[in-house]
């Protein structure tokens, strides 16, 4: 616990401060966070030996996520419709340079595991850039980091029905429930110290609606490690686990928000 605690309180020092600053700090950061993320979701496959291959999702990655945050790429000339389709047809076409030894299976889960990840921080970058940009993203954070703590109190003092055992044995109905009442708790007072421009119903029912999203999120993490046989996605953050572990909600919340037309 001590651990956990001292780890959570370095990372604050460091990642809080970018996140005011913002520009192109915050972008590189974020870049590295997805980046090491991508690579904590491959390592669990426990694929190796296809350097080009990754070599080619990182480039991908970075597009999704820098195309249209720098003039200099836009200097290629192609959109980034185009490259993305680039190195689309380059992962294919590696599977017949290695003969079939990097197979289609394995190409499909690049991608999917570039765009999961990739989308998910393209839109922490969106949010940052946005208007009121810096309380959108402390907002979203307050949700998730509420909804852990609400569903972990609530599991440890009424939790008797799994959520979810094949997937995440620890979980239960009721802590899922307190998770969201304490995120809609925790987004009143932010909306009375720092209202939004929606009415506080709408600020509830989306509160409500990007918890249980922020959960669905985890569990996907969870049901990944799962299928792959790992505990956590990394060690990079000791008593937390990897960049993935400690951002999988923030991957499925962000989306949802812009999708809905929130932030």
């Amino acid at each position: 616990m001590k651990q956990r605690t001292i780890t959570a309180l370095l990372a604050l020092i460091v990642f809080v401060p970018i996140v005011i600053i913002g520009g192109w700090p915050f972008k590189i950061l974020v870049a590295a966070l997805a980046t090491v993320s991508l690579f904590e979701l491959i390592r669990m496959r426990k694929n190796s030996g296809y350097f080009i291959s990754y070599i080619l999702a990182v480039l991908l990655l970075w597009v999704i996520l820098l195309y249209n945050q720098t003039g200099i790429l836009s200097l290629l000339v192609l959109s980034e419709l185009e490259m993305i389709t680039i190195i689309i047809l380059l992962l294919l076409s590696y599977i017949v340079l290695v003969k079939n030894k990097f197979t289609f299976d394995d190409a499909g889960f690049i991608l999917l595991a570039t765009f999961y990840v990739g989308l998910g921080f393209y839109y922490l970058m969106e949010t940052r850039d946005g208007v009121n940009g810096l309380s959108n993203i402390f907002f979203a954070f307050f949700i998730i980091w509420s909804t852990d703590t609400g569903a972990y109190l609530f599991g440890r003092a009424f939790g008797k029905r799994k959520l979810w055992p094949t997937i995440s044995p620890n979980k239960t109905v009721e802590g899922a429930i307190g998770g969201v009442v304490l995120a809609c708790v925790i987004a009143i007072i932010f909306h009375l110290i720092h209202p939004f421009p929606h009415s506080l119903l709408i600020v509830i029912g989306v509160t409500i609606l990007a918890s249980i999203f922020g959960q669905i999120g985890d569990l996907v993490e969870s049901a990944l490690k799962r299928n792959y046989g790992v505990k956590d996605s990394g060690k990079i953050l000791p008593g937390h686990g990897g960049i993935l572990d400690r951002f999988d909600s923030l991957l499925f919340v962000l989306p949802l928000l812009h999708i809905i037309q929130f932030l």
